[in-house]
């Protein structure tokens, strides 16, 4: 019997590119808030979702630098541990509950592209970078207080997608308010039977469950993001009219479930 979680299957179940959970993730972030125009962001909702009346097309950028582990040390091995990830993650509603809904995400991970779709995270494959900070001080990294500066991108076939930078200002003072609202994803698979393109196999709205997330070293400030149009993207149609708040944070947390919202 074949074995595994993801594909592919295999005689031993070594093969699969994303085991079974529990997954746990550690990284750091640097982030940027900003409007975009409201039907713009209202035009990437899908159905179950509504505008946050709130908002006025309030959205956040988030540039991530992932180590991952499962449950035989697989932060051991590096190469397939370690990945970057670029997010956009737009205000909306669920049934009245202020929620996140995940329109755009990058990674340049393979595992990390397949853990992402189980999940509803509508990956594709991008390059992405940010401005690390080491432990030991000098001219080549920020250090997190007031006045440290990053920088974020983002490029994916050869052509930019986002630039950002953030600069520090203040310890964040309710670091969970940054990311208070729950993610909500749409988990979709299409059918390839004829006549049946449009009857996916799956095809439901899942609320992220985040295990034993935590937050360390939040600093805001200011911060400045560009979207770039490309031949294959709709990124750039959530280009920012003004930005606010920038952050630079490190957060871990596991995942073992999702909530099924249903559409």
């Amino acid at each position: 019997m074949l074995q595994g979680y993801t594909y592919p299957l295999s005689p031993r179940g070594e093969a699969n590119l994303a085991s079974a959970p529990p997954w746990h993730y550690a990284g750091d972030i640097v982030g940027v808030e900003f409007w975009t125009d409201p039907t713009a962001a209202e035009a990437t909702l899908p159905e179950g979702l509504t505008p946050d009346p709130d908002s006025d097309g309030r959205a956040v950028a988030l540039f991530v630098d992932w180590q991952f582990s499962a449950g035989h040390d697989e932060y051991l091995d590096p190469v397939r541990s370690q990945y970057r990830e670029f997010m956009v993650l737009v205000d909306a509603h669920w049934q009245g509950e202020p929620v996140s809904w995940c329109p755009y995400i990058y990674v340049d991970n393979d595992l990390a592209l397949a853990r992402g779709w189980v999940q509803g995270f509508p990956k594709k494959l991008g390059s992405v970078h940010q401005t690390r900070v080491f432990a030991a001080p000098g001219s080549a990294s920020p250090t997190l207080a007031a006045g440290g500066r990053f920088g974020a991108s983002l490029s994916a076939a050869g052509h930019t997608l986002a630039e950002a930078t953030v600069t520090l200002q203040q310890p964040a003072p309710d670091p969970a308010a940054l990311f208070a609202r729950p993610t909500v994803n749409l988990r979709h698979f299409p059918s390839l039977v004829a006549g049946e393109y449009d009857k996916p196999a799956v095809h439901e709205l899942v609320m992220a469950e985040f295990d034993d997330r935590r937050l360390a070293d939040v600093w805001t400030g200011t911060g400045d993001l560009t979207l770039f149009a490309a031949r294959g993207e709709e990124l750039a149609d959530l280009a920012p009219v003004r930005t606010g708040a920038g952050f630079r944070a490190s957060m871990s947390y596991s995942v073992t479930d999702v909530r099924r919202l249903g559409v």
